[in-house]
């Protein structure tokens, strides 16, 4: 049974709320360590307690102060030369992606998602992942778009934007630092049409800022794994997520 996610019923429910701040504290636990992942995770799990209407606009709210926290942290290792195709692809997919989900069947869309991710993981782990080739600059524009349409159905576009920054052979610190600075981009935007389509309202904000110290903690808890970690068991981490969102897409 589902309960209003607002401050009003979370404090009713003591139980629910510390879930939910345990929720919000692993899944910004591994933004941090990988630099994605939170929305994932969050809503995955945040929407067998609350309704998925009410879950999706607060963990955006929330990915959007990751995304400014661990921007901010690893500012001077962006590479913007990527970024200067990424993001205008991220905005193009991000109107293509909200065209196809007026106009398609949005469970095949993730069934193809699911494919694209899983052919994607067995050629990295052929590969491997630090043998993989580096690709062309020119891959930033189709794949951000492909990132942005996939936001835009399912609220969060990172495989294909892991994939190409994976290729692209940033180090862990940059990978982490450039995806920051899309996800921003890509989470301004919907915030802006989520509060036009009335989804984001003030008594959802407010509940955002209730599960708001879970998300820092986990962000500091993760950033310092983040520093630990190599670089081949970063990219290792990576996989692993993809492979799950993966299976996710294409079972459910």
């Amino acid at each position: 049974m589902h309960i209003q996610l607002t401050v009003t019923h979370l404090l009713a429910h003591p139980g629910i709320l510390a879930a939910a701040e345990l929720v919000v504290l692993a899944a910004f636990y591994v933004r941090a360590t990988i630099g994605f992942g939170s929305g994932l995770i969050s809503v995955a799990l945040l929407s067998l307690m609350f309704p998925v209407k009410e879950v999706v606009p607060v963990v955006l709210l929330l990915d959007l102060v990751g995304s400014v926290l661990l921007g901010a942290y690893d500012f001077h290792e962006m590479q913007w030369r990527e970024l200067s195709w990424l993001i205008p692809g991220s905005m193009i997919g991000l109107g293509l992606g909200a065209i196809a989900l007026a106009h398609t069947d949005a469970q095949s869309l993730m069934r193809f998602l699911g494919v694209f991710i899983l052919t994607y993981i067995v050629y990295a782990v052929t590969a491997r992942p630090e043998r993989m080739p580096q690709i062309s600059r020119v891959w930033a524009l189709p794949l951000g778009t492909l990132g942005g349409i996939i936001g835009s159905l399912y609220g969060g576009g990172g495989p294909p934007l892991v994939a190409y920054l994976q290729m692209r052979h940033l180090n862990k610190r940059a990978f982490r630092a450039t995806f920051q600075a899309i996800a921003l981009s890509d989470n301004v935007v919907r915030a802006g049409l989520y509060v036009a389509l009335g989804l984001l309202n003030l008594p959802l904000t407010i509940a955002c800022a209730t599960l708001a110290a879970a998300a820092a903690l986990g962000l500091y808890l993760g950033n310092h794994l983040h520093m630990r970690i190599s670089q081949n068991t970063f990219m290792r981490a990576t996989l692993i997520l993809l492979t799950v969102v993966g299976l996710k897409y294409l079972i459910f």
